[in-house]
């Protein structure tokens, strides 16, 4: 796999392989082997691609792949190849919520479902539960405050339609009356929030908005 020091969120790693960075990496190493196949001619670069996406996505499922407290096979957050993982997710993507949607997996792959259980639960330490809402949160941002991003990313991997439509309802009435999303919101009192508008999350919530009328684009899965 590769080494990481920093997580998607700018804090430091504790652990150097970082299993959805990895999983993000089998994907682009994917685009490259077609490029250099179907669209450039280079043999030698489709090659390498190849071996490269091999390599981490074997290391993935041998390395990345831990138990969580039921004894179920989830995909960690972090591994050192050693023995060690940390259980969680972050706010930010790529994470391991967000799997499916990068086109590692399909949102019905047996581990991945596990994984999803675990850490839309309180087994990840950055899930949080509110009076106004529950979601995924970051160490980027103070405790008890979930990403909108990942709100989106929970509706995009959804297999429900209804879930999705109950997200996008979350999303609009969480928006502290700003008409925009936030980077994160106190699950308590949406009104207090981090940035006044995040245009990623903004475009998190609109791919939402169009996924929910299937207007998407279908990934190849890796």
């Amino acid at each position: 796999m590769i080494w990481s020091a920093f997580r998607p969120s700018d804090d430091a790693c504790e652990y150097g392989y970082l299993i959805p960075s990895n999983m993000f990496a089998v994907v682009v190493l994917g685009y490259l082997e077609e490029i250099f196949s179907n669209v450039l001619d280079d043999k030698e670069i489709y090659q390498f691609s190849k071996n490269l996406k091999l390599e981490v996505k074997n290391g993935i499922e041998k390395y990345g792949v831990a138990k969580n407290k039921a004894g179920e096979s989830i995909y960690a957050y972090e591994v050192d190849g050693m023995g060690h993982f940390l259980i969680m997710d972050d706010g930010n993507v790529p994470n391991l919520l967000s799997a499916p949607y990068l086109g590692y997996v399909t949102n019905n792959n047996s581990i991945y479902l596990q994984t999803r259980k675990t850490i839309l639960g309180e087994e990840n330490p950055y899930y949080y539960t509110g009076r106004f809402a529950k979601g995924i949160g970051s160490s980027h941002t103070p405790k008890g405050y979930i990403w909108p991003i990942t709100l989106a990313m929970e509706g995009l991997t959804a297999e429900s339609r209804h879930r999705k439509e109950e997200i996008l309802n979350l999303l609009v009435s969480t928006d502290a009356g700003t008409k925009m999303m936030h980077e994160s919101f106190d699950v308590n009192n949406p009104n207090l929030y981090t940035r006044e508008w995040f245009s990623w999350a903004n475009m998190m919530f609109c791919e939402l908005v169009m996924d929910y009328f299937n207007i998407r684009v279908k990934k190849p899965v890796q």
